[in-house]
């Protein structure tokens, strides 16, 4: 029994020794993707934002449903319960006198599909679906394949 004990104490004080010899300190400064090397009780300086595209160029969209894109700037544009400046261009009653593409007649129909004559209120809030665009660099590596080029390639260990 006291050789079992003796054991125990001394493995107790074998990783205990080996607990105080490990650094406290990490070798490399801690890094986080949103703060960089900052330290956690300091605040990091943040970033410029990049500014938004002003091209007023429709892009293609990249999978059905998709919401398009906002193609100019909507700095300063009132959206909120009071307002709407987006309609001011893109009402169906509007969109040709401004020259704007009408908001879809989607936007028209309520949950059960009914038409009627105003804007949804679940699609009053463009920017919830719609985003203006910024030229940068992006954050994280992307391989998305529309698909419409998908191709299948042909399988060559068939034979005809």
């Amino acid at each position: 029994m006291r050789t079992l004990t003796a054991i125990v104490i001394a493995s107790l004080l074998a990783l205990a020794v080996l607990a105080i010899a490990q650094p406290t300190v990490p070798s490399l400064p801690f890094h986080d993707s949103l703060r960089g090397t900052a330290p956690l009780d300091e605040e990091p300086k943040a970033p410029l934002i990049a500014p938004t595209e002003n091209k007023d160029v429709i892009r293609g969209l990249n999978y059905a449903q998709q919401p398009p894109t906002i193609p100019h700037k909507i700095d300063n544009y009132q959206l909120d319960k009071n307002a709407n400046r987006c309609l001011g261009c893109h009402a169906r009653s509007r969109a040709e006198e401004s020259g704007a593409v009408p908001v879809a007649v989607s936007h028209y129909m309520d949950r059960e599909g009914g038409v009627s004559g105003h804007l949804s209120p679940r699609r009053y809030f463009c920017t919830q679906c719609h985003v203006p665009q910024a030229d940068t660099k992006p954050l994280v590596g992307n391989t998305f394949v529309a698909v419409e080029d998908v191709r299948q390639q042909p399988d060559k260990t068939k034979k005809r």
